[in-house]
C-alpha cells in the first residue's frame, strides 16, 4: 500500500531529501521574507527603497538562473545546492549582525537567490530520477511541499513581530532561518544521491537560439505578461494589508493576521496540487496553464475591492489558486527543451524572463507613489493580455510534447 502511494506521489529517497531541503530552508526564509518590506519601511526606507528590494528580487532571480543551471549541468544538482544553501546563509548573516533598511537589501541580494539558483538544479533532478509519466507529479510535489514553510513561516514570523516588535522580531526571525538552512544542509549530504553532472563539459553553454522552439518561445512571452501582473503590486500587498503611510492607507490587519491570510493562500494551493497533476500527466498541459493564468489576473482586481479581513481572505484564496497550473508549467518547459542541457535551458527560460520582468517591480514602485488603484489596475491589464495571448495559441503546441 505504501510503495503504491510512493509510487503515485513519485517519491523516491532522493526525491525526499528534496522535499526535507525545501521545508528546512524554505521554513528559515519565509519566517521573515513576506515582511521585509515593513521592515524596511520602520527602518526609514520608502516606497522607492520597497521597489528596490522587489526589483533586485526579480533583477537578481534572472541574473542566478543561468549560473544556477550551469553551475548544475557542471558538478551536479547535489553539489550545486550545497552551494547555493551556503550562499543564502551568508545573507541571513548580513542582516543579523547589521542592522539597518540597507544591510537589509544587501543581505536579500544574497538569500533572495535560493530559489532562482536552486530551481534548475532542482528540475533537472527531477528529470533525472523520475520517468517521464511521473515528471508533472514530481514537479507538483516539488511545489506542494513548498508551500508548507510558505504557510507556518509568516505566521511564526507575524507571531516575532507582535511579540518583539518589527525591528527584533525580523533579526530572531533570520537567526530562526540561518539555523534551518544549516540542518538542511547536513540532511541533503545524508539522503541526496550523487549526481557526476554532465559528461562532456564543452557542450555546457550552447547558443540560446538552438534551444527554444516556437512553443517554448509563445509560453515564455505569455509567462513573461503573467509575471508583469503579478510582480508590478508584489512587494506593496503587505502595505495594502497592513496599511501605508506615504499613500495614506490606514492599518487594517496585524502582521499575525497578515501571517493568517498568507497560510491561506497557500492551503488553497495545496488543496488543488495533486488532482491538478494527476489529470495533466495523464492529457494536455494547455487547459491548466491557462487557468492558472486566469487566476494571476483576477488576483489583484479583487484585492482592489478587498478593505475587511473576511474580504482579504476571499482575495488570498484567489492568490492561492493561481497555482493551478504552476508545477504543469514548469513541466512543459522540461517536455520543450533539449534533454542534453534541461538545467541549463532551464536557467535561460528565467534568466530571459525575470530580467524583463524585473522592470515591471521596478515600475511599481512609482504607480504605488501615483496610487495603489493604478498599481493593481495596471497588473490587471497585463495579465488579461497574457492570458488571452496565451489562450488563443494554437492548441497543437501545447499538447503533450512529440519527443
Amino acid at each position: 500500500m505504501f510503495k503504491k502511494i510512493a509510487g503515485f506521489l513519485a517519491l523516491k529517497k532522493s526525491m525526499a531529501a528534496l522535499f526535507m531541503m525545501v521545508v528546512f530552508v524554505g521554513m528559515g526564509e519565509k519566517l521573515a521574507e513576506r515582511f521585509l518590506p515593513k521592515y524596511i519601511e520602520v527602518l526609514g526606507g520608502g516606497a522607492l527603497a520597497i521597489g528596490l528590494l522587489n526589483g533586485l528580487d526579480n533583477l537578481l532571480s534572472a541574473l542566478y538562473s543561468l549560473p544556477g543551471g550551469y553551475l548544475s549541468d557542471l558538478i551536479g544538482f547535489k553539489k550545486a545546492l550545497v552551494v547555493f544553501n551556503i550562499f543564502a546563509m551568508c545573507g541571513y548573516l548580513i542582516v543579523i549582525f547589521f542592522p539597518g533598511w540597507q544591510a537589509a537589501v544587501i543581505g536579500a541580494i544574497f538569500f533572495i537567490s535560493w530559489d532562482a539558483l536552486s530551481l534548475p538544479a532542482t528540475m533537472s533532478m527531477v528529470s533525472k530520477v523520475l520517468p517521464d509519466k511521473k515528471r508533472t507529479m514530481g514537479v507538483t510535489m516539488h511545489s506542494l511541499v513548498r508551500r508548507l514553510p510558505m504557510a507556518l513561516g509568516p505566521l511564526i514570523g507575524g507571531y516575532l513581530i507582535n511579540r518583539f516588535g518589527v525591528e527584533a522580531g525580523i533579526r530572531y526571525a533570520f537567526m530562526g532561518a540561518f539555523a534551518l538552512a544549516a540542518i538542511s544542509l547536513v540532511m541533503q549530504q545524508l539522503m541526496m544521491e550523487e549526481d557526476p553532472g554532465a559528461k562532456d563539459k564543452k557542450d555546457i553553454g550552447a547558443p540560446w537560439a538552438g534551444l527554444f522552439s516556437k512553443r517554448l518561445r509563445v509560453l515564455l512571452a505569455s509567462d513573461i505578461l503573467i509575471r508583469f501582473c503579478e510582480q508590478i503590486p508584489y512587494a506593496f500587498i503587505v502595505l495594502w494589508c497592513l496599511g501605508d503611510r506615504e499613500t495614506g492607507i490606514t492599518a487594517k490587519i496585524s502582521a499575525f493576521d497578515f501571517g493568517i491570510l498568507t497560510a491561506v493562500e497557500m492551503t488553497a494551493a495545496i488543496l488543488i496540487y495533486i488532482p491538478v497533476a494527476h489529470f495533466a500527466d495523464r492529457g494536455t498541459k494547455k487547459p491548466f496553464i491557462v487557468a492558472t493564468f486566469a487566476f494571476f489576473t483576477a488576483f489583484p482586481a479583487v484585492l482592489y475591492f478587498s478593505h475587511t479581513f473576511t474580504t482579504l481572505v476571499f482575495a488570498f484564496i484567489i492568490r492561492g489558486f493561481k497555482e493551478f497550473g504552476e508545477p504543469t508549467r514548469k513541466a512543459l518547459i522540461l517536455d520543450l527543451v533539449p534533454k542534453d542541457h534541461r538545467a541549463y535551458t532551464y536557467g535561460v527560460y528565467y534568466l530571459i524572463r525575470d530580467i524583463i520582468v524585473s522592470f515591471a517591480a521596478f515600475g511599481g514602485a512609482f504607480l504605488w507613489r501615483h496610487s495603489p488603484a493604478l498599481n493593481l489596475g495596471a497588473a490587471f491589464a497585463f495579465g488579461l493580455i497574457g492570458t488571452i495571448y496565451f489562450a488563443l495559441a494554437e492548441d497543437n503546441k501545447y499538447k503533450e510534447h512529440d519527443q
